[in-house]
């Protein structure tokens, strides 16, 4: 059914192209009705407005808390117009029919985000008859259209430009299901708010805001239909609040797991640092004084597995680090026992322009592969009220983030030999790398670079065993990270055997003291950090 737009309602908080909808509906004869600063603005652009207190025949109050809860917009608004009775009251009560609605709400987030943002702020930013109209005009949809978005407002007007001023149902529709999801949104943003200022982290509902930000060609697999959504009030520098550059094809659902396990583990360094992720595991992570020289170490970490990888950076792009990236098989990966490299993804802070270009032209892949573009990363910026969440038929599992990372303050040395300064550097690689990777794990750090990964086997063991063929003779003089503690000796003889001068793990097993003294005889130096990484 189609209905024509003969009475408005317009109450905005965000002004941007409000004159100009607003005179596109006066143009086509609508009767346009205001509040506050709304009304004056339009008014200020020659648009004759009908004020909501002439309409509602009762003053705006409490600094225009109270001023659209009437029934005389509310009953504009929900009366049925095809219904008898909802006809004969409003024809009693002299309710007058509201054909569109345009309101967009307080803008509580943007509130909040502002430092020293008080809870009294807060709340008084709350917005009720908003919400209140949005919700009446998107159940009445059948007569009323909602417009929420600044977005909408083009679609809005040409619709009713080819349609002798009116709007189909087709498109209330749409409008009204983009009304309540705004609504949601805006009610979980304040239940999370009002939640962290009580401390609450687990509160027996959770509603977490969401806006997609695009299909994805597919899921994991071919079969499984996806799509990105990100969190409406995420600020923290991630893949989720990256700039996909232009060029390269479409990123995929595998595409951003693995730019996002690449990426946060990259977050963990200060000094320049590059990674290397495949399927979510980094086979490749090193730091160095020099970013290029970061990425060849990280590289050499496993050439094999880097084919088709994801390579992420903490420090810019330029012009001869894309150039090393590039020729990454011709420079190191041919001579030691690579088939090829391309990458599908690169991640960094910011690109040089001509550093784009150099990835486009270089070689034939560049021109497929993904860009992300972060922006400068800031550590004390990281949301650790944001949730981790994992999913389960039927369910959600929710905990916080792990954002534990190397503190020296908690770090004990339970063995006699105690590690060198070097030593304790590869330490803190191998656990953060390990920090990373699927349980269980284990790490090996040679010189600053990750040299082996044994990751997501079911018994430690074997994930050693993995990571010491894997580093074949790197692993003499290593340090080994693992992401638990050690139940048995086993691990240490095994590390031994490998040539590992110093791990680094946990403690708490109910057997440090063999392991430790296993360790003493084999003259291996020992860290205890205190804290777990279990990643499943």
């Amino acid at each position: 059914m189609d209905v024509k737009i003969q009475r408005a309602l317009i109450s905005v908080s965000d002004k941007n192209g409000i004159v100009d909808f607003a005179a596109a509906l006066e143009a086509m004869g609508v009767t346009i009705i205001s509040t506050g600063g709304t009304a004056k603005t339009l008014s200020e652009a020659g648009i004759e407005v009908v004020s909501v207190d002439s309409v509602t025949n009762f003053p705006e109050m409490m600094n225009g808390r109270v001023k659209t809860l009437h029934p005389k917009i509310h009953g504009g608004l929900l009366g049925l117009r095809d219904n008898a009775e909802h006809a004969a009251a409003m024809k009693e009560h002299r309710i007058e029919p509201i054909d569109l609605v345009c309101v967009n709400l307080y803008p509580f987030e943007k509130t909040i985000a502002k430092p020293g943002c008080t809870l009294e702020e807060a709340i008084e930013n709350i917005d009720i008859g908003g919400p209140s109209m949005v919700r009446s005009a998107a159940k009445n949809n059948k007569f009323v259209t909602i417009v929420t978005n600044v977005a909408q407002y083009d679609e809005v007007i040409e619709e009713m430009r080819n349609n002798n001023g009116a709007t189909r149902q087709q498109l209330r529709t749409e409008l009204a299901r983009a009304a309540f999801s705004l609504t949601a949104s805006y009610d979980a943003a304040i239940s999370k708010y009002l939640n962290a200022q009580a401390g609450d982290m687990f509160p027996n509902r959770v509603s977490l805001a969401l806006v997609k930000e695009q299909e994805l060609r597919y899921g994991e697999n071919p079969h499984q239909a996806g799509a990105f959504y990100k969190l409406a009030d995420s600020k923290e520098v991630s893949v989720g609040t990256a700039k996909l550059l232009e060029g390269g094809t479409p990123i995929s659902f595998n595409n951003l797991m693995d730019a996002n396990a690449a990426f946060e583990l990259c977050k963990e360094f200060d000094e320049p640092a590059a990674v290397v992720v495949k399927h979510m595991n980094p086979c490749g992570c090193a730091v160095d004084k020099d970013i290029a020289m970061a990425y060849e170490k990280a590289y050499l970490g496993d050439v094999v597995s880097a084919f088709g990888g994801i390579v992420a950076l903490n420090r810019n792009m330029d012009k001869e680090l894309a150039t090393v990236i590039m020729e990454s098989y011709a420079r190191f990966g041919k001579a030691h026992g690579a088939m090829g490299f391309f990458a599908e993804v690169i991640i960094a802070p910011s690109y040089d322009k001509d550093a784009i270009q150099t990835i486009r032209t270089l070689k034939a892949w560049g021109q497929r592969v993904r860009l992300l573009e972060t922006g400068p990363i800031d550590r004390t910026k990281r949301d650790s009220a944001e949730y981790d969440v994992r999913c389960i038929v039927g369910g959600m599992l929710l905990q916080q983030r792990d954002l534990v990372g190397w503190e020296k303050e908690g770090l004990t040395f339970p063995t006699k030999l105690k590690p060198t300064p070097e030593q304790l550097e590869d330490l803190r690689i191998a656990w953060l790398t390990a920090k990373h990777v699927k349980s269980n794990t284990i790490t090996l750090v040679n010189g600053k670079k990750l040299v082996g990964v044994g990751a997501g086997q079911m018994n430690r063991v074997e994930s050693g065993l993995i990571s010491f063929k894997m580093a074949g003779d790197m692993a003499k003089g290593a340090a080994m990270g693992s992401d638990a503690f050690f139940p048995f000796p086993d691990n240490v003889e095994n590390a031994a055997k490998a040539g590992v001068a110093c791990i680094v793990q946990p403690g708490g097993s109910k057997k440090d003291d063999e392991v430790i003294a296993k360790s003493d005889e084999l003259g291996i130096a020992m860290v205890f950090t205190g804290k777990r990484h279990f990643k499943h």
